[in-house]
Parts: structure tokens; sequence; C-alpha cells
């Protein structure tokens, strides 16, 4: 275990892995330059996937002013970086490509988010409906009093909220019926500059009508929360050998897909957790961990001093590489990477509310290329924890 701990500064070399140095055609950083926990699971970007590994993405670094981001032409993935001090401009971060998306929008956004305080894509919404586009909202109504919701709705623009119990959770904007953006950050001031989250734009019809049913269920059906039923016509997509599962919450029974999942791995399993309070999936990840799984991960530090029920102290009593986060800010994430290639990426906390109560999604990627660029993102958190 010391040799885990004790791995070595992954430094600049890390940050730039993803930026290319501001270049778009960049050599990403080789796997050395990785802790020694992670580099036996990380396969080179810069060359074909190993034997054993999952057909992968071609990906190429995506150049952000204040965050990283790659993809390719039908999926992009960007990370906040808010320790950089250019994150204080409230500007140059990931809302900068939704935003441009918006913009380039021809019929339609609908758009289900928690809340609601970046003026970037409050204007770009209502830009785009007053150039004629369908935009539908919907949102968490203890946060619909805020400022830009309201600016929202005296545009014009059709906003409902959940009117539940459990918290509409969701963060997730459909375009055009043809691309979704979704991931672990809220349309926020902090969310995009503070907090350490993740945003995922997936160009596809399938996907897009899979989150289009879920949207119009709540917006149009007007049912939240439990009383939701299954309606993704194709929960299960292929995209050039990229195979993905989409899953909403609570209808779709989260949990047990990742028990299972988790069940599953053959050789490591990495998280970065917000909130981690389910006992089940605790108990999946410490039972790999005994059959001599690597396991590794960073949890929130405030929401470990606050949860009860918090899977911190059990990880740690099994002598789990498992840190608190370094930001001062929120470490949002949500986030894993199980045998270097699956990513489980979303909305979803890893507790029982999320499962049982929640509007939550969550899309499980296979696909080496795109989980070994997330465990660059999980290194550096892993990294900037506290031991």
């Amino acid at each position: 275990m010391k040799s885990i701990l004790g791995a070595g500064v992954i430094g600049v070399a890390l940050c730039l892995a993803l930026t290319g140095c501001g270049s778009a055609t960049s050599t990403p950083t080789p796997t050395a330059s990785l802790p020694r926990l992670l580099t036996t699971d990380v396969p080179s970007t810069g060359s074909a996937p190993n034997a054993t590994a999952t057909p992968g993405a071609v990906l190429a670094p995506i150049d952000l002013h204040v965050g990283t981001g790659f993809g390719n032409d039908w999926f992009q993935m960007y990370f906040t970086d808010p320790s950089n001090r250019a994150s204080r401009q409230l500007s140059g971060g990931p809302d900068g490509p939704l935003v441009a998306s918006i913009d380039a929008a021809r019929l339609s956004v609908d758009a289900a988010m928690y809340s609601l305080t970046l003026n970037s894509v409050r204007n770009a919404l209502i830009r785009a409906h007053r150039r004629g586009l369908n935009v539908r909202v919907v949102m968490e109504s203890d946060n619909l009093d805020d400022e830009d919701p309201q600016a929202l709705m005296q545009a014009g623009i059709p906003l409902l909220g959940d009117r539940q119990e459990g918290l509409m959770h969701d963060k997730f904007i459909v375009i055009d019926g043809d691309e979704v953006w979704t991931g672990s950050m809220n349309y926020t001031d902090s969310g995009a500059y503070g907090d350490n989250n993740s945003l995922v734009r997936i160009r596809s019809e399938k996907v897009a009508a899979d989150y289009e049913a879920e949207f119009n269920q709540m917006f149009v059906n007007d049912l939240f929360g439990p009383s939701k039923h299954v309606v993704a016509p194709d929960p299960q997509v292929t995209i050039e050998a990229t195979n993905l599962e989409v899953y909403f919450s609570p209808e779709d029974h989260v949990q047990d897909a990742l028990v299972q999942l988790l069940g599953e791995a053959k050789t490591s399993i990495y998280f970065l957790a917000f909130s981690f309070t389910a006992d089940p999936l605790g108990e999946a990840i410490r039972d790999r961990a005994a059959a001599g799984i690597k396991v590794a991960g960073v949890m929130d530090s405030d929401q470990v001093l606050s949860n009860l029920g918090t899977e911190y102290d059990p990880f740690r009593s099994d002598g789990l590489a498992v840190r608190l986060d370094g930001n001062p800010g929120q470490m949002h994430e949500k986030l894993m990477i199980i045998d270097g290639e699956i990513v489980v990426v979303g909305s979803y906390n890893l507790s029982r509310s999320a499962d049982t109560t929640n509007d939550e999604n969550l899309i499980v990627i296979h696909d080496s290329q795109i989980a070994a660029q997330c465990t660059l993102e999980f290194a550096r958190i892993f990294d900037q924890a506290s031991p």
C-alpha cells in the first residue's frame, strides 16, 4: 500500500497530456509520467490499442483556455480545471463549446438542468429562443427563483419545475435531435470554474432519442422521480465500434447495473465520487479489492465530513488508496474507470437518493482510448488529493 500512496507527483506533464500545449495535434504525454499505480492500465494513446483492449476511438486533444478536452467527430469530453488561475475570470472553460453548439442549433434545444447561473448558457438559450427554435427547460424547483431561470421565463422560454421531494438532478441538453451534452457539470459558475467536473458531448441520433424520450417524460408528461417509466428506445448503442449503455434513474435501477459492472472488474477500479453513501456499491468495490483488484479513488472532503454512512471510512479501514480531494471547491465528479476499458460518467451520485428518488442520467462507455484519457484526469485529481 505504501508504494501506491507514495507514488510520484504527476506535475505539468500530465496536465499537458490533454491540452497538447495548446496544439490540437500534439502527441499525448506517455504513460511513464503517471504514478506507478496507474501505468499498467493505461494504453498508449499515441498507438493502436493492444490485443486485449477494446477497440478505441481515435482521439485528439481539444484546446481550452481553462480546462482540458479531447475527442473526435462524434465524441468530445471536457474537464474543468479549478486550479488554473484563469478560472477566476469565469470564461474560457467547457461552457464555451457547449454555447457554440447551442448557437449552431437549427431546430430545438431541450435542457434538463439542476441549476443555472452561467450567464453564457442562459444567454445562448435566450438567443436560440429568439431565433425561433423550440427551446424547453425542466429544472429542480428549489432553484427556479434564481436570476437566470427567471430570465429564461421572462424571455418566454417554457420552463417546468419538478415539484418533487427528490431532486431533478440531471444536467443534460439535447440539440436538434442529434447530439447530447451531459456529465457531472452543473450549468453554474462554480460548476464550470470552481469544481472538478466533466462535460461530455455525443453526436448520435439514437443517444439523442434516448435523452429526448426522458426529457419528454418530464416536460410533456410531468413525470419525475419514482413516477417515471422506462422509455429509452435504444439504451444500448454502438458508434464506430464503441459500445455505449444509457441509463436513467430511478426507472433503470442504475445501482444494480453498477454492482454487476463492478463485480466483473478484472484488473482495476478508479473512481471520483462527490457523494458515496451507497453500501452495495461500496461492498462491491471492497469485494473486488479483496480479490486482488487495484482500487483507488478520490472523494469530496466536505461530503465525507457531512454525510452519514459515507463509504470513506470502510475503504480506508480496508487499506484502499482512497483520498480526500484537494480542491477548495467541490470535487463534484461522478466518474469511474474500470479495467482501463470502461468509463462511467453522468449526473448519478453513488447514493441511495440518486438510485430511488432523484432524476439522474448515466452513460457507460466501453472504449479503451476514452478510458485512458479519463485515467489521466483521475490521476491529476488523485495526485492533488490528501493521502
